[in-house]
């Protein structure tokens, strides 16, 4: 029986601890050796299973399911009918460096859950027949009693019993930076996994103090298990490029064999040729058609923008995504370590007389203080001096530079604290020195607050105090202002606290009082009054300010950004407001969104821009909603909550910094500086590869088309075939590695990121493209036909030499073309157009050596059926491919005008 059926079980947060104990029939000494036994037999180990992973071979296999690359399959297999070995060679090491790409960038799909299996402890202290065991995780049952303490790992999913001012740091199940303080309290049944406090989750870990659980869910039915299981129920999403690719190859093979069929019957019944004779025909003209190396060059696309991402911090794992990135209409991402740093950071500071605000984000100690704007010495104001002495002394954290690199061990709100004091002018070694702490009590939740003895070396005694605000209002009688004390305002501080918490702050109140000289010990009856408050501080997790930014772009660019995260609705809309998501008032919560139906969901979810308190299942339903209201997604994010949502997500985005390893297996793009920014530089390099596909599309189909229309007319009018299907296969490979190949490399348009994202539904050939693939190839074509027939026409020449011309024509109109292909709509009659591209004159010049050698080398010319041209040939071609170029700038002209009068296609 495996886990996760054997252990449903009641929501346990919910019940007190004598109910859990009757519940799993355990008590105080723990389960004895041989019912432990009993259970591990029942509920297994505790671990996740292994999924079903498919081989190496069978992944490397399925590289090859794909339209495109069947075409190529049947290619090969025309050319080997054709007795050209060389040419079936090519076209079969094309498509198994295409597999083997594939492979490569693809290779881990699987390893998502390993990574999450990797996140349970190892060992675990547990309480057996009364003694206490050190003992493998994997062993652990339901009614296990586990220590715990600072530093370990849940190793099971525990109702905790005893505590200890037990914190633990959630952020990989909820995505929440601050750690979580625990009680042994029950919780509502309908709390949410974040406000689930007497409950440790396998895979977290214990940040703070001591605890004492009883385990309730073990393997696939802890939390982090059942994340497993989603994970590998999510369906992987189809990429647009590749749908598109599939419609595009089909429709391309069925034109190619409809093509190839009404022409062998054409010669057969109506020109009367031969059966074999016209089957060899129909057999040359689907290789004049099919692209041989256009699949080839999508995939070096698709590399090179890998590799341009790469230079940008966004590092690609699955091919497609490159292209889908350009595509993406909405971004869902995390908020914690994704928008924000991930660093508690205070950010309002109030006086009795005043509310500063402090620059500088992070524990980096830079930064300053304003109060209405203006700038505030932090030396010459007592009460912000007062205020940050006091969270410097009653403080356990550690703060430290390392190589420039500013680093909290502790707690990250009292880290927060000592960089305030840092930035206010305070040297904290110092203070601790000249303010000698002599006892203290720690902070726990049962009375909300951490206070200090300390002793100056004139043996003057002080104690300290923070906590929640409410609870130190309650201990003060006083405040202090430039004055001297005057009595407590409890209305004025309680609006004060509701400001800051307004703001998605988490808010602090500070305090002191003197006491003796000779007191050493410190008890709960010195501060539970006649405290003298000092002030509050407002203290949150800030937004990157290249994020901001970022947020910025992405909307000029027409994409949706939506922030989806387990923190509180006040804390996510303030956040939100920040960054400019949203119109700071619409929160959806986890409880409202499962009140939803899917129906129901799906619309209202592009209304809605920040979700709070989310499950990973709520991210799932929302990635889901948004595609089924047709938009592309990319879903960010960095702990194993989130790994469900990144693989359905049509770009799974994870960060690679801060991010769990969970997520970055479940992505299909990891950024290597946790950067929002990246993201809209990777959109950019995205739609630049689209842009590149289409131009190197727009520039191959055509001299298919010009071929396939030279053998159809030769068919139909009765003449010799003026290309060879060698010679075809000769000119779709030479063109397609020299000058597609420079079209890959061309740079991002200038107004790229100043258009809406692309129709993903729309398919690969726009009308627009359909267009100028027809019009070129008849343009492609003329010159062949008429200067083959006009060469023919010379007694002195042979088949051979008039076949030659005909070549290097067609191959000069691809040359002029090229030019032409760099801007779909603008001209290229410029120096920028025609020699701004040093990747094009390159792959120009090869292009020439290459027809040369084929024209001139005499193995070429016996393998190729080729012979020498004259100049005045070469003067023919030469003028044939420059009315290419111009003819192509015409209709540019003419289609640009159009435009200019009507409405601008959407997706050309």
């Amino acid at each position: 029986m495996n886990a996760a059926s054997s252990q449903s079980s009641p929501l346990w947060h919910s019940l007190s601890s004598e109910q859990v104990l009757h519940e799993l029939s355990t008590a105080p000494g723990g389960l004895s050796t041989d019912e432990a036994a009993r259970r591990l037999a029942i509920h297994g180990p505790n671990q996740l299973s292994p999924p079903q992973q498919r081989g190496s071979l069978l992944r490397f296999l399925l590289q090859f399911h794909n339209v495109l690359i069947y075409v190529l399959l049947v290619s090969a297999a025309i050319t080997a009918t054709l007795g050209h070995a060389v040419d079936t060679a090519v076209i079969i090491g094309v498509v198994v460096i295409n597999a083997i790409v594939g492979f490569v960038q693809e290779g881990k799909a699987e390893s998502a859950l390993a990574a999450i299996r990797k996140m349970l402890s190892l060992k675990a202290m547990v309480l057996r027949d009364g003694q206490r065991h050190e003992m493998a995780a994997e062993a652990l049952v339901p009614g296990d009693w586990v220590f715990l303490q600072s530093g370990d790992k849940a190793p099971a999913d525990l109702r905790l019993i005893e505590i200890k001012n037990l914190r633990i740091q959630e952020a990989v199940l909820t995505g929440e930076a601050e750690a979580v303080e625990k009680s042994i309290a029950p919780v509502s049944a309908e709390a949410a996994i974040g406000d689930r406090s007497d409950i440790a989750y396998s895979g977290t870990l214990v940040s703070y103090g001591q605890g004492l659980g009883v385990v309730v869910a073990t393997g696939e039915a802890t939390e982090i298990g059942r994340i497993s299981t989603l994970l590998e129920q999510v369906e992987q999403i189809e990429t647009p490029l590749l749908r598109q690719m599939a419609q595009f190859g089909r429709w391309l093979s069925a034109a190619i064999v409809a093509a190839a069929i009404v022409t062998f019957v054409a010669g057969v019944f109506w020109r009367g040729q031969s059966a074999e004779e016209m089957f060899m025909a129909a057999v040359a003209l689907v290789v004049a058609a099919i692209p041989e190396g256009l699949p080839a060059i999508m995939t070096i696309i698709l590399a090179i923008g890998v590799q341009r991402m790469a230079r940008r911090n966004a590092i690609i794992r699955r091919l497609p995504a490159v292209e889908t990135l350009g595509a993406v209409t909405v971004i869902c991402s995390d908020k914690t370590g994704t928008l924000t740093r991930n660093e508690m950071t205070v950010q309002r500071v109030i006086s009795p007389e005043r509310t500063l605000t402090v620059s500088g984000v992070g524990y980096a100690p830079v930064g300053g203080f304003t109060v209405d704007g203006v700038v505030v010495a932090s030396e010459a104001a007592a009460d912000l001096l007062a205020i940050a002495r006091a969270g410097q002394l009653c403080n356990d954290a550690v703060l430290r530079e390392q190589d420039g690199d500013w680093q909290m061990e502790g707690d990250p709100t009292e880290g927060a604290l000592l960089t305030l004091a840092v930035k206010a002018g305070l040297d904290p070694a110092a203070e601790t020195a000249q303010f000698r702490r002599t006892d203290s009590i720690p902070f726990e939740s049962q009375h909300r607050f951490m206070a200090t003895l300390h002793h100056d070396h004139h043996g003057h005694g002080f104690i300290h105090v923070k906590g929640a605000p409410e609870r130190i209002l309650t201990m003060c009688t006083h405040e202090q202002d430039a004055t001297g004390l005057q009595p407590l305002r409890a209305d004025y501080w309680h609006g004060q606290i509701e400001e800051l918490a307004a703001l998605g702050q988490r808010v602090l109140a500070v305090a002191f009082r003197t006491t003796v000289e000779t007191r050493s010990e410190l008890d709960f009856e010195d501060v539970e009054d006649g405290l003298i408050l000092l002030g509050l501080m407002g203290i949150s997790d800030p937004p990157r300010e290249e994020a901001i930014r970022a947020v910025q772009q992405t909307r000029q660019a027409g994409i949706r950004v939506k922030m989806i995260t387990g923190d509180h609705g006040a804390t996510a809309r303030a956040i939100a407001t920040q960054l400019g998501i949203g119109d700071g008032r619409a929160v959806l919560t986890g409880s409202e969104l499962e009140a939803l139906d899917d129906a129901a969901l799906q619309a209202i979810v592009w209304d809605v821009d920040v979700y709070a308190r989310a499950s990973p299942e709520h991210k799932l339903r929302l990635v889901a909603a948004l595609q089924a209201n047709h938009q592309v997604v990319a879903m960010t994010g960095d702990g194993v909550n989130d790994a469900p949502a990144l693989k359905r997500a049509d770009v799974g985005v994870a960060m690679g910094l801060k991010g769990t390893e969970a997520a970055k297996e479940a992505s299909a793009m990891v950024l290597a500086d946790d950067n929002f920014a990246s993201i809209a530089h990777a959109v950019e390099e995205g739609r630049t590869v689209y842009d590149n596909l289409r131009k190197a599309i727009v520039f191959t189909l055509p001299t298919n088309g010009a071929e396939a229309l030279v053998i159809v007319a030769s068919i139909l009018f009765g003449f010799t075939l003026p290309i060879t299907p060698v010679q075809i296969l000769w000119i779709n490979m030479v063109t397609a590695v020299t000058l597609s190949l420079a079209l890959a490399l061309e740079p991002a348009e200038a107004n790229v990121m100043q258009r809406p994202p692309r129709n993903s539904s729309e398919p690969l050939l726009s009308g627009f493209m359909l267009w100028r693939i027809a019009f070129v190839s008849v343009l492609l074509v003329i010159a062949p036909l008429s200067l083959f027939h006009y060469e023919m026409a010379q007694e002195e020449l042979t088949l051979d030499a008039a076949r030659t011309v005909a070549v290097n024509a067609l191959v000069m109109g691809e040359i002029f073309y090229l030019f032409n292909s760099r801007y779909l709509y603008d001209s290229v009659l410029s120096r920028q157009g025609l020699f701004g591209s040093r990747y094009v004159l390159a792959t120009i010049s090869i292009l020439l050596v290459l027809q040369l050698a084929f024209t001139y080398f005499p193995p070429m010319q016996r393998l190729m059926g080729t012979a020498p041209m004259s100049a005045g040939s070469w003067i023919s071609v030469m003028l044939a491919g420059v009315a290419v170029l111009l003819l192509v700038e015409l209709e540019k002209a003419v289609w640009r005008r159009w435009r200019s009068t009507a409405t601008r296609p959407r997706s050309v």
